[in-house]
């Protein structure tokens, strides 16, 4: 079976941060392909580049050198308003930290992404998707860290985004917990066909995935692809 069409892909992108004298080369020449409707998981140690290529991916932020390309549309080459729309009409994110508004429920909160989707899908389908649906009208501070984290990824996923982007879901979890993001996050890929890219610290978690790139001192130091599989309910924490 050939490998699936990319859909998001990097030319040696390299990202320099600058403090007055001061360099640190984040990344250093980052090649990859994104295939359409795979999960990848993102590992390495603190500091070895995973945020910030996602970060590049997703718009959030631009590389200092290198090109990336969304299908044929070549991301390095646009404006602010441009990054902009991609944003919001390509890319959906999960943060470690749940940035659910907690004045509203978790209808709401979803509601404020479907409001300006392009091809929304309704709040109550997609908290439905990752087992919400009996929570509907509840606020955040009623929700156990699990349950509010479930809500951002129905908030990601309302747009019916092409890619998912999450960096460290479950690194504020308990173990069943995780697992159960896990599940939600593994049902979207599956079920919508939905592009992701996982980062995690647990190296356990990469069993899940169909690529896992190991990254370090900025660079994909090395790649591997599961042949099987495992259920996020087999993954040790």
């Amino acid at each position: 079976m050939s490998d699936p069409a990319p859909i998001l892909r990097t030319e040696a992108i390299t990202k320099v941060y600058r403090t007055g004298a001061v360099e640190v080369h984040a990344l250093r020449g980052v090649d990859l392909a994104l295939g359409d409707g795979q999960l990848v998981c993102l590992l390495g140690a603190s500091g070895s580049g995973k945020s910030t290529l996602l970060n590049i991916l997703g718009g959030l932020d631009t590389p200092t050198a290198g090109r990336v390309f969304f299908r044929d549309q070549e991301l390095t080459r646009l404006t602010d308003a441009g990054l902009t729309a991609y944003r919001r009409d390509h890319v959906g994110f999960v943060f470690q930290f749940y940035n659910l508004v907690p004045s509203l429920t978790a209808r709401e909160n979803v509601a404020l992404v479907t409001e300006i989707a392009a091809r929304p899908m309704r709040p109550e389908e997609a908290l439905d998707r990752v087992g919400l649906s009996h929570r509907l009208d509840h606020f955040p501070a009623e929700l156990s860290g699990g349950e509010q984290q479930r809500v951002a990824i129905a908030r990601a996923i309302a747009k019916q985004p092409d890619l998912l982007l999450c960096d460290e879901p479950t690194g504020a979890l308990d173990s069943a917990t995780g697992i159960t993001v896990l599940e939600a996050l593994v049902g979207v890929n599956r079920d919508l066909g939905t592009a992701t890219v996982l980062i995690t610290h647990n190296a356990a978690i990469r069993r899940i995935a169909h690529r896992v790139l190991y990254m370090a001192d900025g660079l994909v130091a090395r790649e591997e692809t599961n042949e099987t599989r495992v259920a996020p309910s087999e993954v040790s924490w």
